[in-house]
């Protein structure tokens, strides 16, 4: 069969180019690589691949064509912008370097694009009617989470949030984060969760009050988080009192290093994630929480799901929201991730897997190979 040589050798430089290009834009500013030594280095790599049948000889005569680099780095993939969230609910990026963003949204081991989060927050869930605005009834949990599962949704635990915000770690397309507030007895988690866990393999996070009080509650729970499936994470140490931009160092540290010293210490387990008590949060304790380990950190807004590099935020107190604290003056989306109320999170499942597929849509869900990576960004360092 005869193979036409010439198109693979245009082919081969049109993709030779646009990577020179990418490679161009991810080189340091004090150092610019020599584009000729470039191109030649990458056009010698592919073409010893391309493996030529020794009875079709190449033709001698056609001229190697002369690939043209582009004098101006090809711009970057926008970010996703989307009718579907408010309009004072803006996107927000946290990943400063470009180049890395790059590498873990094309890594082919990594996320598909549009991998989507819906962070859901629970307090109480009822077995009658729910009486109060953190509550639930058990009969409207249960439609939650069988329409989550209908509609192709799994949980996760945090530490599976955590490689994904930072590295767009693979987890399914459609995530939920589970997270119950507060202190509860076992009794509530096997009641309500268990069946899914067992049925499914669904965890479920706990935002758990350090406080050292109650041993009896404290080992129930211990317990629950030595079978793996009850997830505890920091819920402040006190609790009682929400962090403002008024609060103490001294408070902000004992609220936030507190809940890290309790969970060591009954739960053999450092958290990641802190779960702001009552809401509440500032741009210091958001770097006090950093500096303390925390990676992760979720208030009770409620914004829209999250992405890789992907999350809503408000910039002042709006109308649409006023009861929400803008996040953006804190300055860390990754401190401050929305969450949906668990009464509103079913009526809100549409518009997550339509944000999530509109994502999938962009330009960037085009993902080189590995070998196209490896020759785009073994120049960085």
């Amino acid at each position: 069969m005869k193979t036409n040589y010439g198109l693979k050798a245009s082919h081969l430089f049109l993709t030779l180019s646009l990577l020179a290009g990418l490679l161009a834009a991810c080189q340091p500013a004090a150092a610019t690589a020599d584009p000729n030594i470039v191109m030649t280095a990458a056009y010698e790599t592919a073409v010893a691949q391309i493996s030529i049948p020794t009875e079709t000889p190449a033709p001698t005569d056609t001229p190697v064509p002369t690939a043209t680099i582009p004098r101006t780095p090809p711009a970057l993939p926008a970010t996703y912008q989307t009718s579907l969230l408010k309009p004072e609910d803006l996107p927000r990026t946290y990943v400063t370097d470009s180049c890395q963003y790059l590498q873990n949204k094309w890594n082919s081991n990594n996320a598909l694009p549009g991998t989507i989060i819906m962070p859901v927050m629970f307090h109480g869930i009822t077995k009658d009617a729910a009486t109060g605005l953190n509550q639930i009834s058990a009969q409207d949990f249960k439609k939650l989470m069988n329409d989550l599962h209908e509609l192709g949704f799994q949980a996760i635990n945090m530490q599976q949030m955590v490689d994904f915000m930072y590295n767009n770690t693979n987890i399914p397309p459609r995530s939920v984060l589970l997270i119950v507030d507060d202190r509860h007895f076992a009794e509530s988690f096997n009641d309500h969760f268990r069946t899914y866990y067992e049925q499914w393999g669904w965890p479920v996070v706990n935002a758990y009050i350090g406080i050292d009080e109650r041993p009896d509650l404290w080992a129930e729970n211990a317990a629950l988080s030595a079978e793996g499936w009850v997830d505890y994470q920091a819920h402040g140490y006190i609790h009682n009192i929400p962090i403002m931009n008024s609060s103490t160092d001294e408070f902000i540290n004992g609220e936030m290093g507190g809940a890290i010293t309790s969970l060591q210490k009954y739960m053999n387990k450092t958290p990641v994630g802190y779960i702001w008590p009552g809401g509440g949060f500032s741009a210091r304790a958001v770097e006090i929480g950093t500096q303390l380990g925390y990676k992760l950190g979720f208030t009770v807004n409620q914004r829209g799901p999250v992405m890789y590099n992907w999350i809503p935020q408000a910039d002042a107190v709006n109308q649409s929201n006023p009861m929400a604290i803008p996040e953006v003056p804190a300055n860390n989306p990754l401190m401050t991730i929305p969450r949906y109320w668990d009464v509103n999170a079913r009526g809100q499942l549409d518009t997550v897997i339509q944000i999530g597929e509109q994502a999938a849509l962009m330009p960037n869900k085009i993902r080189p190979s590995n070998w196209s990576i490896t020759i785009l960004f073994a120049r960085r360092h």
